[in-house]
């Protein structure tokens, strides 16, 4: 993991607006989301594991299931998961099938992060300061 400062961190948004920005420049909401946090992800790569940009936030007004919740921002990081090429243990399916299963078990949630996207990674967080604070 590799965090990345930015001007986002500690700013309040409504989570609806920030849907609506976000979504068509490519982020999604993770699936690991709770009621109170979540984080938007941007998917850089995932030609060996899956290598992203992720923006945490968390509920400063609400709940994430309620309209009209309002989140803070917290610091931007990049991550990769690395997943297993064998069987999975939860779902004892065959290679073919794991490499597409979205909930196999990562080999290595904490995989290192590969060099020629960290500069990539940080103009993604200077991309969103401006759509979000300009």
């Amino acid at each position: 993991m590799i965090k990345i400062s930015s001007q986002l961190e500690g700013k309040t948004f409504g989570l609806f607006d920030l849907e609506t920005k976000l979504k068509p420049e490519g982020y999604a909401i993770g699936g690991g989301w709770d009621y109170d946090h979540g984080s938007f992800d941007y998917k850089i790569d995932d030609s060996d594991g899956y290598q992203f940009l992720r923006v945490p936030f968390k509920a400063v007004d609400g709940s994430l299931d309620q309209d009209g919740v309002m989140v803070e921002l917290l610091q931007p990081f990049l991550l990769s998961h690395k997943y297993e090429d064998g069987i999975d243990d939860e779902g004892n399916i065959g290679n073919l099938s794991a490499s597409f299963n979205q909930f196999a078990e990562p080999e290595n949630p904490d995989a290192e992060f590969p060099e020629n996207y960290i500069s990539l990674g940080k103009t993604l967080v200077r991309d969103l300061e401006k759509l979000l604070l300009h």
